[in-house]
């Protein structure tokens, strides 16, 4: 194993190839080298060299084992203890980064859309309160963050891309993986769905859900939420909440009803194939990352979207 990293280097964890071009461009203002640590299959790694990184590391986690498994074993095997770790906020990457974060005896902070340094400090920006402000916090402490900053394309290369270097973790661990099995549960159908239809604080009462669930029904689609709908307003199961906090889920389609699209609801949406948006603020962000957008009332298009798939 090739060495990488030095006090001032900065990682990228990656479990999938969600964001780690916008994860790489967030940390280059530290100034040092950048390193991809790939955990899973060789085509993750591959896809990981071609963002932009100065090293790319690759970490074959055994099918039996949970990636977060070989997590307290990264530093011990690299032999290096990088001043920065940025991963997505997803389940099994902040599992990972909880315990490099440990290793480490690093600060964690969410919804970090970049760093850069001040002397000795690390200057950290940070998305708040659901988007609505970015706070700029200092530490001399190495940092964990969980990345917050939206999707981009992957900037060219001017360079061939790094080497890939494979690090040898090991299989011994304490926890193996024993069997997968579906669970029946509104969450576990959102997560599985190929549609899914969402929505948020724009519906007016719970009893107009069922303008929502006949869209849902006539697409075929499981029906999901944003925070506010489950945790404040108790509409729907807590299941069914979709964001950095809740359910993470890669549709075919995914339609976005009523819902201004604050940064943590869309990091569980990232990996949807198609985004269409129903929403009567033109300005709202959801549109941003929309694939195709309808400013109007929900409670007038639902029922034409609906009749003009049933016919």
């Amino acid at each position: 194993m090739s060495a990488v990293g030095t006090t001032a280097d900065a990682w990228v964890l990656a479990t999938s190839d969600s964001s780690i071009a916008e994860m790489v461009c967030a940390l280059r203002p530290l100034g040092g080298p950048v390193t991809v640590v790939a955990l899973g299959a060789r085509p993750l790694a591959e896809a990981a060299a071609s963002t932009g990184p100065d090293a790319v590391v690759w970490v074959d986690v055994p099918e039996d084992l949970p990636v977060e498994a070989v997590a307290p074993a990264l530093l011990a095997s690299s032999g290096r203890r990088p001043r920065a770790v940025l991963a997505r906020s997803h389940p099994v990457d902040r599992a990972v980064l909880g315990a490099v974060a440990a290793g480490l005896d690093a600060v964690v902070v969410p919804g970090v859309l970049g760093m850069t340094y001040d002397g000795d400090t690390v200057l950290v920006e940070r998305s708040d309160l659901d988007g609505r402000v970015v706070e700029t916090l200092a530490t001399t402490a190495p940092v964990a963050g969980l990345f917050g900053g939206a999707d981009a394309p992957a900037p060219a290369l001017s360079t061939p891309p790094p080497p890939i270097d494979r690090w040898e973790i090991g299989t011994r661990a304490d926890i193996r993986l024993e069997r997968t099995e579906p669970v029946a549960g509104h969450g576990v159908g959102i997560v599985g769905a190929e549609r899914v239809v969402a929505v948020g604080r724009g519906l007016k009462a719970r009893a107009d859900l069922p303008l929502v669930e006949g869209l849902a029904e006539a697409l075929g689609a499981a029906v999901g939420c944003s925070m506010p709908v489950a945790d404040d307003y108790g509409w729907l199961e807590k299941e069914r909440y979709i964001g950095r906090s809740g359910q993470h889920i890669s549709p075919r389609l995914y339609v976005a009803v009523g819902i201004s699209g604050a940064p943590q609801h869309l990091d569980g949406v990232r990996d949807a194939k198609v985004v269409v948006a129903v929403n009567d603020d033109p300005d709202a962000h959801i549109f941003r990352a929309a694939d195709y957008g309808i400013v109007g009332d929900l409670y007038e298009v639902l029922p034409e979207l609906r009749t003009a798939l049933t016919e």
